[in-house]
C-alpha cells in the first residue's frame, strides 16, 4: 500500500523546469582544425534528455556572433544528427566539410525539436578561404511584397483640429543573404507639391534571409491637416512604397469660429445695454409715464368722463351787459320786409 501511494505521488508531481542552477549546454571538439576528408569527433553534456541534435560545419560563424548567414552558410549535406542520452550527454563522429562560405567557421550544434538551444564551437577548416566577416545586415535587401495600406481612422479630437494618425502597414521579403535585425525606416509625408518630411521608424525584430514580416509603422500629420498627402515609405535610399491618404477639412474648427463670431458681439451688446440702462438718468416725467402704463389700458377700455359744469363766464345769466331774450322775430317788427 505504501509502495502504491509513493508510485500515485510521483506520478501527480510535475516535471522539474529548467532554472538557473540548471547546466547550460555545451559541445567539445576532438579537433579544432581539420582539412577535408576527414572527421572529428563531438561530444557534448548539459542538453536536455532524450533531444534530437543537428550538427553542422559553418561558415561565416563566430560562437559570439552565431551563424550570421543562416542554414544558408552551412554544409547541410554532410551534417549529422544525434539524440541525446538519458543525462542529456552525447558523442557523436562527423566528416569534415567545406562550407559555402569563407571562414572563420564553427561546428554548429542545434536543437530540432523542443526547446530551442544551440551551442557554436570553432573549428578551422584547412585550406578553406579565410575572409572577414560582414558587417551584420549588410547583406540584407528588403522588399516590399504587398501593398501597403493605412489603419485606423479619424476621431472627434480629429474633427476639431487634432493631429490626424494612421499606421502604415506594409509586407516585406528579405531577399538577401544576411538577416536583417531592427531595421530602420523612414516614412515621408508629403503635400500638393511639396518634397516629403522624413522621419525614422524602428521596426523592432528579425527577418530572416527569404522570410517574410508584417511592417507596422506610425504615421502623423500636422495639427489642422486637411487635404490630400502622400506617405512614403524608404529603407537606406530606396522608396519601398507610396500610400495616398485623403484627409477631411476639421469643420468643427470652422463651426467654433462662426459660433464665436456670433455669439460673443452679441453677448456684449446685451452687456451694453444692460449697463446703459442701469447708468442713465431718471427724469419724473418718464418716471409718472411709466407708473401710468398700467392704468392706460384700462383707460382705453371705458369712456372718458364728461363735465357737466358749465364756465360761469359761458352762462347766459351771469355774461356781463343787458339780456337779450334770445327768441324768433315778431310779426310786428319794423324791419320785417313786406310791412309799411
Amino acid at each position: 500500500m505504501a509502495a502504491l501511494t509513493l508510485a500515485l505521488a510521483l506520478s501527480l508531481t510535475p516535471l522539474p523546469t529548467a532554472t538557473a542552477a540548471d547546466p547550460e549546454p555545451q559541445v567539445t571538439l576532438s579537433k579544432t582544425e581539420a582539412g577535408k576528408g576527414g572527421d572529428i569527433t563531438v561530444k557534448g553534456n548539459g542538453w536536455r534528455p532524450k533531444a534530437l541534435l543537428m550538427m553542422l560545419i559553418c561558415g561565416q560563424a563566430t560562437p559570439a556572433g552565431g551563424v550570421i548567414g543562416g542554414t544558408n552558410a552551412c554544409a547541410n549535406s554532410d551534417g549529422r544528427a544525434v539524440t541525446t542520452d538519458a543525462k542529456g550527454a552525447f558523442s557523436k563522429k562527423m566528416p569534415v566539410a567545406e562550407p559555402p562560405k569563407a571562414c572563420p567557421c564553427v561546428v554548429h550544434v542545434a536543437t530540432v525539436t523542443g526547446e530551442q538551444a544551440t551551442v557554436d564551437a570553432v573549428f578551422d577548416v584547412a585550406g578553406h578561404p579565410v575572409e572577414p566577416l560582414p558587417q551584420p545586415g549588410a547583406g540584407g535587401r528588403l522588399a516590399v511584397l504587398a501593398a501597403a495600406r493605412l489603419d485606423g481612422s479619424g476621431s472627434v479630437l480629429t474633427w476639431f483640429g487634432a493631429p490626424p494618425t494612421r499606421e502604415l502597414v506594409v509586407t516585406v521579403g528579405n531577399l538577401g543573404s544576411d538577416p536583417v535585425k531592427d531595421p530602420v525606416f523612414e516614412v515621408g509625408t508629403s503635400h500638393g507639391v511639396y518634397s516629403p518630411q522624413w522621419e525614422e521608424r524602428q521596426w523592432r525584430g528579425t527577418i530572416q534571409p527569404g522570410k517574410k514580416a508584417q511592417v507596422k509603422l506610425d504615421v502623423q500629420l500636422p495639427a489642422g491637416a486637411h487635404g490630400d498627402y502622400l506617405v512614403s515609405l524608404k529603407y537606406g535610399q530606396k522608396v519601398l512604397a507610396e500610400q495616398p491618404w485623403g484627409v477631411g477639412r476639421p469643420w468643427g474648427v470652422t463651426l467654433f469660429w462662426v459660433l464665436l463670431c456670433v455669439v460673443v458681439p452679441a453677448a456684449v451688446f446685451r452687456i451694453g445695454m444692460a449697463i446703459v440702462d442701469k447708468v442713465r438718468p431718471r427724469t419724473p416725467n418718464r418716471a409718472a409715464g411709466r407708473h401710468r402704463t398700467a392704468p392706460r389700458a384700462q383707460a382705453a377700455t371705458s369712456p372718458p368722463p364728461t363735465d357737466t359744469t358749465a364756465l360761469p363766464w359761458f352762462t347766459p345769466d351771469n355774461a356781463p351787459g343787458p339780456h337779450a331774450q334770445i327768441s324768433a322775430p315778431s310779426d310786428n317788427s319794423p324791419t320785417t320786409k313786406g310791412n309799411p
